[in-house]
């Protein structure tokens, strides 16, 4: 119903704004053509005015002959089918007259020239002011063009008066008109047809991309609309749709996985709390040492899930974008100190030798120091739990350019190479067997280098793996300096 009226609508507007060209090229063409039929009629009654008044000044040239008897002389001998000469005196007095034509012979409808009405009076007037004059007398054959020239013999003056039938003229406009007026309407009919198939042809592939998107729920975000050629503007609008798929595909994948992840994540540990709780509680006698191994497990398990719901709720807010952040002055390599302060006692239980090199210089900041905190310790924290004993950790803080670039190395065994591409993706674990003993701090969720990577983009900077392979890995923080 839509595509129905759409194709409507664009027949009807096709149709009306060819109906205006056409109807503006008619009446255009119809001025046109009238007003070139006018012209060259009064060329043509002046020319043969000036003919007559050239013959009229040769036969007056005979002394033996007055204005008159060469005028009514004159006058005799033309002859044209279709038009008539008459010649006034200053008393406006006829005194000579041509046959009247022949194609108007018994027309009632043509003047007398003896008559002399308001128009013609009018004419007759003009001409004696300005030597020549033109008027059109209406009739009911289509009117009657005059042209009014003073000629002068012997002192006299005359005036010459060039009539003739617009009766032809106006036979060929009509017949213009009429054509005007069957070709306008077949033409727009012609148009409308034709338009109506055009706009059911160009509106063939939306029909086609709605039917495609009516198909499309949350189930199916794989398919696509059809695109055939990408240089037609409705394919255009077809493959942004896709890409506009493509990502809610992507971003309903990495909610589905999100969900998954954050499932499992938080089973395990309420799972534990549930079975050590229940094994506290199955036996009635149980010494003071056996409890307070129950209650460390529930309290580390406890600690587990806060951090978890933590970042949880942190990416839930970052993703809302309702995360503020709070932007004050600070110097980089201060804070990054204090993390390395901070971390120093887990680097010292497992064995650890943690470097770092305090820049020369003071490097200003402004950001939220919290989260520039978190950063640097989500960082710190995976080096020191994916290191051996008896590893390395190296720290390096530069400026190059506009840019502070932080450099986390350790000696670990590194990232697998398939893995290296997920690293900052939520809940990604390079080894999904690794236990969570006491040794690796208690495990992680894999979301500490999503969080880190989303604060660093929050501060217009960027986390890259460096490189990584069975040597160790690196990572770099960019941030702009601002300077």
């Amino acid at each position: 119903m839509i595509s129905d009226s759409l194709r409507w609508q664009l027949t009807l507007w096709y149709t009306g704004v060819l109906a205006l060209v056409l109807v503006v090229f008619a009446i255009v063409s119809y001025e046109y053509l009238a007003r070139t039929a006018q012209q060259r009629t009064d060329r043509s009654l002046a020319d043969t005015a000036n003919a007559f008044i050239a013959n009229l000044m040769t036969e007056a040239g005979d002394e033996n002959q007055s204005v008159n008897a060469a005028a009514s002389e004159t006058a005799s001998a033309f002859h044209f089918p279709d038009r008539q000469v008459i010649v006034y005196d200053q008393q406006r007095k006829v005194i000579a007259a041509s046959p009247v034509p022949e194609n108007i012979r018994g027309d009632d409808h043509w003047f007398s020239p003896s008559e002399l009405s308001p128009s013609l009076m009018q004419l007759l007037e003009s001409a004696s002011r300005s030597s020549q004059a033109y008027a059109t007398l209406d009739n009911q054959e289509g009117g009657i063009r005059l042209f009014a020239a003073i000629a002068r013999s012997r002192g006299h003056g005359i005036i010459i008066l060039m009539a003739q039938s617009l009766k032809e003229q106006a036979e060929a406009l009509e017949q213009a008109s009429h054509a005007f007026y069957i070709a306008v309407p077949l033409a727009l009919l012609l148009a409308s047809v034709g338009g109506y198939f055009l706009a059911r042809k160009s509106l063939a592939p939306v029909l086609a991309m709605s039917d495609q998107a009516a198909r499309i729920d949350a189930t199916n975000l794989a398919e696509r609309l059809p695109v055939t050629d990408s240089r037609n503007e409705l394919n255009k609008l077809a493959q942004i749709f896709n890409d506009l798929l493509a990502r809610l595909h992507r971003s309903f994948e990495q909610q589905r996985r999100f969900m998954a992840d954050a499932s499992h994540e938080l089973r395990t540990p309420v799972a534990i709390v549930c079975g050590e709780s229940e094994v506290a509680l199955a036996s009635e006698e149980r010494s003071r040492e056996d409890y307070r191994q129950s209650l460390k497990i529930v309290n580390d398990e406890g600690q587990r899930l806060t951090r978890v719901v933590e970042d949880l709720f942190t990416l839930a807010r970052a993703d809302a974008g309702q995360y503020p952040l709070v932007p004050a002055n600070l110097y980089l390599d201060e804070t990054v100190g204090d993390c390395l302060r901070s971390v120093r006692s887990l680097a010292v239980q497992k064995g650890l030798n943690l470097c770092y090199d305090s820049p020369p210089k003071e490097m200003p900041f402004k950001g939220d120091e919290a989260l520039v905190r978190r950063m640097v310790l989500n960082l710190l924290d995976n080096s020191i739990k994916h290191t051996p004993r008896g590893g390395s950790i190296r720290v390096d803080l530069k400026r190059a350019n506009h840019d502070y670039s932080i450099v986390v190395a350790d000696t670990g065994a590194g990232i697998p190479a398939a893995a290296q591409p997920h690293v900052f993706e939520r809940f990604f674990r390079a080894d999904k067997a690794r236990s969570r003993d006491e040794e690796t701090n208690g495990g992680g969720a894999g979301l500490g280098l999503s969080i880190a990577a989303w604060i660093a983009e929050m501060h217009g900077g960027q986390i890259a793996l460096a490189h990584s392979d069975q040597n160790g890995t690196t990572f770099i923080i960019s941030l702009p300096s601002g300077v």
